[in-house]
């Protein structure tokens, strides 16, 4: 009995977390992780004396899939206030099925909101040259989503970095070092409303 009192104690006692769970753009791919927006995140809510910790669980060329399938364990280890969806944009590159994308994300936020946590979705787009139906169906699914479930969504979370090549790593697709404080801006805008 008493170390369940310490455990729920500890529990309530620990600070506020937002947990990340993204692909290449939030892991930091082709840089130094310190350089990435979630460590700058972490700087961000330092700065403007909010007291959420930062978990990162991002890992480079996840789908949907794998992020859906390593949600449940990391609920259980982190408890997390706040879930960050960064994932989707390899489905797409992938071209694989928009119906699964949406349904997958649909359940991610849905878990999220059974284990009372608010769920914050960050967007993405693929080229018109993955076929223009695709194209416009993949980046309709994350506001359809949004819509379903009422969570903050970010129609396109590399707006203001994707045409520029000058944000942008040799490759076209991952945003270089430079980027990363406007990736942090586009994640902030709607991650304060959630934090007072």
């Amino acid at each position: 009995m008493l170390f369940l009192f310490l455990t729920s104690t500890a529990l309530r006692a620990a600070p506020p977390s937002i947990l990340v769970l993204g692909d290449s753009i939030s892991a930091a791919y082709g840089m130094d992780e310190a350089d990435g927006w979630v460590q700058k995140l972490r700087q961000q809510l330092k700065d403007e004396q909010f007291p959420h910790q930062v978990i990162n669980a991002s890992i480079s060329g996840d789908t949907t899939s794998g992020g859906l399938a390593r949600l449940p364990a990391a609920f259980e280890r982190h408890q997390p206030h706040i879930l960050v969806i960064e994932l989707g944009g390899n489905d797409g590159l992938r071209g694989l099925s928009l119906k699964k994308m949406r349904k997958n994300l649909s359940t991610m936020v849905q878990l999220c909101a059974d284990s009372d946590c608010q769920a914050v979705i960050l967007g993405m787009r693929i080229p018109d040259n993955y076929g223009g139906v695709y194209s416009k169906k993949f980046h309709a699914s994350f506001a359809q989503v949004a819509e379903e479930h009422q969570v903050p969504v970010s129609p396109f979370f590399l707006e203001g970095v994707a045409t520029d090549l000058d944000l942008m790593q040799a490759d076209g697709i991952h945003p270089n070092e430079a980027a990363q404080q406007i990736l942090l801006q586009n994640a902030w805008s709607l991650l304060k409303p959630l934090l007072q």
